[in-house]
């Protein structure tokens, strides 16, 4: 399958010696993006499966120096390292001392290309070093689910549409497979199933199954308590967004539960993807980090496709009930944003009207982004957020089509990859 990664994964090739460690949530596709990536780009590969791998352990206990590591890794893989010609992969990266050897080829000199791939980001802080690059991975965009479905120039319309605010003529159509991505998600297995018409029971089980793996993931928490927290949180996340105030609350885990019983499994499961945490904003300053209330946050589930399942939603519900269709569309925009690398923010006035999205650009710019209440013909609350904060180009989420007005951007909500173009 086409991954967006496929290029920063070249332009690495062309640009970088260091190492790259390659991070990114269980089954959102590293090892076949890096491996495809290898077929096409090398003359071979070297793949290592660092789990239980006592072998490759040991040499890397042993050995220190970069030419005798290559020597041992070419005996221990039966094949001929070529510098610049081979692809080494270092498969399921949890052991730190595997890193630290291979820092040592982090230098401007390095010939060797060298990719290790982990689902462990809580361990990047064990792992760093200037002697790295470090890249992240995400399911798919709808802009990936477009490009293999054997729709790339849908894609150019959009784009083109987004840069001009004129209507894109092609606008039913990219809401119909727009609907379709609210159902699948993007974790490549279910999208290759949809793509191949396999029918929707089974599409569902495999959601199902990807559910039960991240909930296995958790048992590489520190406290084994918090291995049964972290599921009790997944669990509670699909009542949680359906609530007509979203923000996350403990007591709707379980009675009398409190932060302090939870926070370790959320950042578990925040810090290795697994979920994606908004913040609510006291004031909408520069930089918006410093203004966000830690007590107060919502939760979202990584991939839209699996809430749909945790929701146990069909088809007609989907399609019927434009509340639960707003929870799905609003979850699959937090991660879209994640995956164009914006921090997640909100905000909620006195009156209790809501902006569902605040971000800032590499520039600084503030930029508010409000879901179009789909029950609603009108909605003021970007307007009057605008007025107070004096805040530029603001953007509306809607089911229409492109357009502008009164300085309002509106984007189909199936254009929300265009957003990293701000």
């Amino acid at each position: 399958m086409e991954r967006k990664i496929y290029n920063e994964l070249l332009k690495w090739k062309r640009e970088i010696t260091k190492p790259m460690l390659l991070y990114g949530a269980k089954q959102v596709g590293k090892t076949y993006a890096v491996l495809d990536f290898g077929k096409r780009n090398y003359k071979n590969i070297v793949y290592l499966n660092t789990l239980n791998n006592k072998e490759l352990i040991d040499i890397l206990k042993r050995e220190k120096m970069p030419e005798k590591i290559i020597l041992k890794l070419s005996v221990l893989s039966g094949e001929t390292i070529l510098k610049k010609d081979t692809l080494i992969v270092l498969d399921n990266i949890v052991e730190p001392n595997i890193v630290k050897v291979f820092k040592s080829f982090g230098n401007d000199t390095n010939e060797y290309s060298i990719i290790m791939i982990t689902s462990r980001k809580d361990n990047l802080s064990k792992y760093k070093g200037e002697e790295l690059y470090f890249k992240a991975m995400y399911q798919m965009d709808f802009e990936e689910f477009l490009v293999n479905g054997g729709k790339k120039q849908l894609i150019d319309f959009i784009k083109q549409s987004y840069f001009t605010d004129t209507p894109m003529p092609f606008h039913q159509i990219a809401m119909e497979l727009y609907n379709d991505f609210l159902i699948t998600g993007g974790y490549p297995e279910v999208v290759n199933a949809y793509l191949n018409q396999v029918d929707y029971l089974q599409i569902e089980s495999i959601k199902q199954k990807i559910i039960d793996l991240i909930k296995r993931e958790t048992i590489a928490v520190s406290s084994l308590i918090d291995i049964t927290r972290c599921n009790e949180v997944i669990d509670s996340l699909p009542y949680q967004l359906q609530k007509e105030n979203k923000k996350f609350q403990y007591g709707n885990i379980k009675k009398g539960s409190r932060s302090k019983d939870y926070e370790a499994s959320i950042q578990f499961l925040g810090i290795n993807g697994l979920i994606n945490r908004s913040f609510k904003l006291n004031d909408i300053k520069s930089p918006l980090s410093s203004y966000k209330d830690l007590e107060s946050f919502k939760l979202y589930p990584n991939d839209v496709g699996l809430l749909y399942t945790l929701l146990h939603l069909n088809k007609m519900k989907f399609l019927t009930n434009n509340d639960l269709r707003r929870t799905l569309v609003e979850n699959n925009v937090a991660n879209t944003l994640v995956n164009l690398g914006y921090s997640l923010y909100y905000y909620q006035s006195d009156g209790k009207s809501e902006i569902s999205f605040i971000i800032q650009n590499r520039l600084g710019n503030i930029i508010p982004i409000e879901i179009l209440n789909m029950n609603l013909t009108k909605a003021k609350a970007l307007s009057m957020f605008t007025s107070k904060f004096k805040v530029s180009s603001p953007i509306r989420l809607t089911e229409d089509n492109f357009s502008k007005k009164k300085n309002i951007k509106y984007v189909p909500i199936y254009a929300t990859f265009c957003l990293k173009e701000i």
